[in-house]
Parts: C-alpha cells; structure tokens; sequence
C-alpha cells in the first residue's frame, strides 16, 4: 500500500492536508483527513465535487480522475523523456504524483508522499528543488552546475516572508541558497530538533535547458529520526473516517 496526500492552499496561502490516496495494485480509495475539518473550521473549505462527502470513504479500481489528470498522458510522444527526467524508468504513476506534485500551475491543490519511518528511525523523500526562480543569479548557476551525487547543507529557515518556516538547501562549499525543501517536510523536521536529528539531501539527477524549473534538479532527503518522532502523524493527517471503520459501517448497513 503506497499513500499520497492532497494539499489544498487557502487564499490566505496557507497549505493544509486534506485527503488521503491509498494505491494498493488496481485498487484506490480517497479518504479526507482531519486536515479537512481544520481548513472548513478556519477558512471554509468546501468538500471536492468529485468527493463531496467528508465522512466518506470513496473505493475505485482506476484512479479517480482528480490525480489522474494530474499525471501526464502515457500516449504522448515525449513521455519516455519525460519519464527520463523524474528518474523513472517505467510508468508509476503513483510515483509520479509522489515526485511532481500533480503540477499544476493553474490551481491550488497539491500532491505529496507519505513519509515512511522505518524500523531503524530512517527515512527518504525525493522531491525537485523548491523556488529557483526566486534565488540570485549567481545560486542559479551553481545549482544548473550540480552533478548527480552532490550534497547539499541543509538548514532551518525561521522567517520565510512566504510560509514563515522552511528548510534552505543550500551549496556546502559557501552555504549559497539554492532552494528549498517541500512545505510538508517541515513540521516533522520542527518536532525532532531539539533531539538533533540525522538529515542529509543529496542530487539524484539534474535536467538541464527546456524542462521547467520547477523539475530541474531532482533531491534525495533522508535521514535518521528519533524514537519518539513519527512523521505525518499529527492530527491534520489523520484519516476522518480510518478503512477499516467504512468497511465495518458498509457491512453493518447490508
């Protein structure tokens, strides 16, 4: 079972968790999050047209069109190329909604993976470097000169005009800014600082002139968490109504 989360931005900007994709071989099913009761409560969020009851759990054998319209058609004739640049070597899906983020520019709902802790604390996520529009010319030419294998500092930003806190990755030779992490990283990184967690990010794959810049360098973060410190398992990303609870209430009303 591999699982997603939709993000949807309010018009304040801020970025709340609202649902969650489950994706288990030919079988899907869409849940909302507490996440979604928070932004309804604070900002009135309105359910989804295609999920339009927060309570429910919704089941397909395809997936729903809301993320499969957020992955590029296989049928199109650069797609291998396209494959080439997200580092895959064959169709996932999945996977490529976990790396793209379902990009689109045009509105405002976001597609990231659930972070897996493993049995030694690990961890990993892949993602493209965040905001190198917005870095100097000069952080832009370090990073178009990154090679695959590069670390990268990694650091904690605490007054981010846009999100307030973020992590910077920066170059390791003089700590020039070159982007930043993912917004859904960042609170699991907050909850374990003061225990000084392992983190590393490194380069997996750097595409060069005619891909956006937004899927120009391709980064490993990983690392080691402490004990006491799941991620995504605050309140905001917990299921509204957990699988096993529709399964039981669908079996109680047949």
């Amino acid at each position: 079972m591999r699982s997603l989360f939709l993000a949807w931005q309010a018009p304040n900007r801020r970025w709340f968790p609202i649902g969650r994709l489950d994706a288990d071989l030919e079988h899907y099913e869409f849940g909302y999050t507490r996440g979604a009761l928070e932004a309804k409560k604070e900002v009135g969020f309105a359910a989804l047209p295609a999920f339009p009851d927060l309570r429910r759990r919704y089941e397909s054998a395809e997936l729903f069109p809301l993320f499969k319209n957020r992955v590029l058609d296989p049928g199109r004739k650069n797609f291998s190329e396209y494959l080439q640049t997200l580092g895959l070597e064959a169709n996932d899906p999945i996977e490529i909604l976990a790396l793209t983020g379902g990009e689109r520019q045009t509105d405002n709902f976001e597609v990231f993976p659930k972070i897996e802790k493993r049995a030694d604390g690990s961890f990993a996520s892949r993602f493209f470097l965040h905001g190198l529009r917005h870095v100097s010319a000069a952080a832009r030419t370090r990073a178009h000169s990154l090679m695959p294998g590069d670390e990268l500092g990694v650091s904690l930003e605490l007054n981010n005009p846009q999100t307030g806190t973020a992590i910077q990755l920066t170059a390791r030779e003089d700590y020039l800014i070159l982007g930043w992490a993912p917004h859904y990283l960042v609170s699991d990184l907050l909850n374990a600082i003061s225990e000084r967690p392992e983190v590393t990010a490194r380069v997996i794959r750097v595409n060069q002139e005619g891909v956006p810049p937004y899927r120009r360098i391709l980064v490993e973060f990983g690392g080691t968490l402490p004990e006491n410190v799941e991620p995504m398992s605050d309140r905001r990303f917990q299921l509204i109504v957990d699988a096993k609870a529709a399964r039981h209430r669908n079996s109680t009303a047949e």
